[in-house]
């Protein structure tokens, strides 16, 4: 881990990382330490409806330092970056030090909408959304241009619809926006900014024994919970795992084919991620964890 006193108390901490590589102990051991309320900057923990699989902070955890912008938007609603900034902006400043923001998550296009900006791209017309949503993906990317592909997730197909999206709706590519973008919310140089770097197989190793903690803590509870208003289109629906529970419930797969399935995606995604944050957090300290599970 990292030596917490190497830390700045007067500065806002970031903290990014792939799934289930520990971002969440480590915020909750700088604020015990130092002070600072931890804020939520992954993009599936701001719903409510899925507490469990999206691996929300427990409410043990939230008793022992103040946690915010976590479940506060309806699982049904849509939230992008820019609602994310805008809900974040209030605790950028502080005039106490248990104030001080301690932002973590895995979403690593709102970190960068934080310390780099984010480009102020008109809306996208429904009528433009609904031809990306019947396109493949292999179609999607065939139209954009280099600079918006080496800027993306291409295997991400929401990061690709988007950058089709903002193509056809505008004229202009998505790189085009983002090098328009507005000075950031808050520059890497005023934050101590952290990712964790972790082993694969160390992780891959967490994140199997995390989806058996999280069934053990009712998910399959919380998804038959869910069922009445399951919509796979709702942004909150990408959580992973609440598809596969959800084939389940429906008698589509056992619940043994499920969990495996979510595994699987979890591992996808946590690959996605770590390959992200080296190719764009260079500069970020990097906070090494075990080489071994």
């Amino acid at each position: 881990m990292i030596d917490l006193t190497l830390i700045p108390a007067d500065k806002p901490v970031l903290i990014a990382g792939p799934t289930a590589s520990g971002k969440s102990e480590l915020a909750l051991q700088i604020s015990e330490a130092q002070g600072g309320v931890i804020v939520n900057a992954d993009a599936l923990q701001v719903f409510d409806g899925w507490r469990i699989l999206t691996a929300r902070p427990p409410i043990e955890d939230e008793a022992r330092a103040r946690h915010v912008l976590y479940g506060h938007v309806s699982f049904d609603a849509p939230y992008s970056t820019g609602h994310w900034l805008r809900d974040v902006t209030p605790f950028l400043t502080w005039d106490r030090p248990a104030d001080r923001p301690i932002i973590v998550g895995g979403t690593g296009l709102n970190f960068m909408a934080l310390t780099q900006g984010l480009a102020q791209i008109p809306p996208t017309p429904p009528e433009i959304r609904a031809q990306g949503d019947s396109l493949t993906l292999d179609t999607l990317l065939s139209e954009l241009d280099p600079a918006t592909k080496s800027r993306i997730d291409v295997q991400n197909r929401a990061r690709v619809q988007r950058a089709w999206e903002v193509l056809n709706a505008t004229g202009q590519s998505i790189a085009h926006w983002q090098d328009q973008t507005p000075p950031p919310l808050l520059p890497e140089d005023q934050a101590t900014c952290l990712v964790m770097a972790a082993d694969k197989d160390w992780l891959n190793a967490r994140i199997e024994r995390r989806f058996d903690i999280m069934l053990d803590q009712g998910a399959l509870a919380e998804a038959q919970a869910m069922l009445p208003h399951w919509n796979p289109d709702f942004q909150s629906s990408k959580a992973i795992g609440a598809p596969e529970l959800m084939a389940h419930l429906h008698g589509e797969m056992s619940l043994e084919h499920a969990c495996q399935a979510a595994i699987i995606a979890s591992r996808q995604y946590a690959k996605r991620q770590r390959t992200w944050f080296r190719a764009r957090m260079k500069t970020w300290i990097q906070v090494p964890l075990p080489q071994s599970a």
